[in-house]
């Protein structure tokens, strides 16, 4: 049967894709940020997924403040990679896997969570920069990938428990899924960053920390922390921290397995006004 092996939590600030793309990652003011990705790529290359199932937030792309899905699972076997204004990003097309994610779909909608099926959707950088600071950029992403994306954008957005559970009966359909397959379960998104109004800019370090501390300890505790609190610690844009949960809610531990390992851990301010935040966690046997 298919397994999840690990975790994987980041940022996905579209100025890192950018500085990649325009060939930047060496220069003084991002070069510290890809230094906290080396051990990643080499990481990833020897923990090899053959699938990756990426919960991240649509920016605008895909779905628009006329119809924007709580929860949607890309199934499809192609996704092509948005244009957001500028030009799409110079990266591979992402390849789905049709059949896990239509199984976890139908698992999932059987669990009493409500999916939005998407069949046809292009993908942005909440997806793509997560690709490129764990894999670097290759001429092809060298695994399948499903999109899972979740409104963290027009109120009112899942809670933190909702997205906590989420990630349980995601576990559980993975792992009735019919294939020898090794899956990462990757949360993206935050940290504390404010992107509008008087705290533009805001960044708040403690609470990050707070977070990263008590994702790996006390996901349960954290899943409780109410809405509010993300919003006035951690910014108007810092409640992207709730997808994290997701991942985090699927690993061995919640279900009884021992704790999970911290391969890597990593966080650096400034990245265009927004911290940014790294965790791989994984199973133990």
């Amino acid at each position: 049967m298919a397994r999840i092996t690990a975790s994987v939590y980041t940022s996905h600030v579209p100025a890192i894709g950018a500085a990649l793309d325009l060939g930047k990652a060496g220069e003084p003011y991002w070069q510290p940020l890809f230094a906290g990705y080396e051990f990643s790529k080499r990481w990833i290359q020897e923990h090899a997924p053959d699938v990756i199932f990426l919960v991240y937030n649509d920016h605008a792309t895909a779905f628009s403040l006329e119809l924007i899905p709580t929860f949607a699972i890309g199934t499809a076997a192609q996704f092509a990679v948005a244009d957001e204004g500028w030009g799409a990003r110079p990266v591979p097309t992402v390849i789905g896997h049709p059949e896990l994610a239509s199984h976890i779909a139908q698992s999932v909608i059987q669990d009493d969570f409500d999916l939005t099926i998407v069949n046809q959707m292009d993908v942005d950088h909440g997806l793509t920069v997560p690709l490129s600071l764990m894999y670097g950029q290759p001429q092809a992403w060298p695994c399948p990938v499903i999109p899972f994306a979740v409104n963290v954008v027009q109120y009112p957005v899942p809670s933190g428990r909702r997205c906590y559970l989420l990630g349980q009966a995601i576990r559980k359909a993975i792992e009735s899924f019919d294939a020898p397959l090794k899956v990462q379960i990757w949360g993206t998104g935050g940290m504390s960053h404010q992107l509008q109004g008087p705290r533009a800019g805001l960044i708040n370090q403690q609470f990050d920390a707070m977070f990263l501390d008590r994702l790996i300890a006390d996901p349960a505790g954290l899943a409780a922390v109410p809405h509010i609190e993300y919003v006035r610690e951690a910014g108007s844009e810092g409640i992207e921290l709730v997808m994290w949960l997701i991942a985090r809610g699927a690993m061995a531990d919640i279900h009884g397995g021992k704790p999970p390992r911290v391969a890597h851990r990593f966080y650096h301010v400034p990245a265009s006004n927004t911290a940014v935040g790294h965790l791989i966690l994984e199973n133990q046997a």
